[in-house]
């Protein structure tokens, strides 16, 4: 996509005979999903919600314009749902989004450069910087106010105070 995006879902099925498509929805409200405008797929089309209602904690059963038949909802499973990164609000202090935190510079305490964010990971315990040196080497780092003090947009850097193998996390 080209211009700056957030996954806020992805298609996981048909519902029903008259296009309606199952989606788990990564926002923190699922119907939530419908707040910030029309959805953008990874190859640019773009689908306006004509109805929403609530499926599981954390899917929604929309209903796109255009999208009619079962055979068109079927073809949209899998295709994730973007929306412009400027169509979201603010975060909170303290609160981040993924997509701004992928690509910045990550430095130890003193300041040498240890690599660059490569994904925020979670697996349910807490959210994990994947961080990339200039030789592909990965480290994860747990991404807590202990290990990482300072996130800093403007100097495009984040602050790891990496915790050494027999730190506990």
């Amino acid at each position: 996509m080209k211009q700056a995006a957030v996954l806020v879902g992805v298609v996981t099925g048909a519902h029903g005979v008259q296009g309606e498509v199952k989606v788990k929805s990564f926002t923190a409200e699922p119907r939530s999903i419908g707040a910030y405008g029309p959805l953008r797929t990874e190859d640019g089309q773009q689908y306006e919600i004509a109805d929403m209602r609530p499926a599981r904690a954390d899917e929604v059963i929309l209903h796109f314009s255009g999208v009619d038949t079962r055979n068109a909802a079927e073809a949209l499973k899998g295709q994730r749902l973007y929306v412009a990164r400027a169509a979201l609000p603010e975060a909170a202090p303290g609160e981040y989004y993924h997509t701004d935190l992928i690509g910045l510079r990550a430095d130890t305490p003193d300041g040498q450069a240890i690599g660059h964010i490569s994904a925020v990971l979670n697996y349910g315990a807490g959210d994990i910087l994947e961080i990339k040196d200039a030789n592909g080497s990965k480290e994860l780092v747990p991404f807590t106010d202990r290990h990482v003090p300072v996130v800093d947009f403007v100097a495009g850097r984040v602050v790891v105070d990496v915790p050494s193998t027999e730190e506990e996390f």
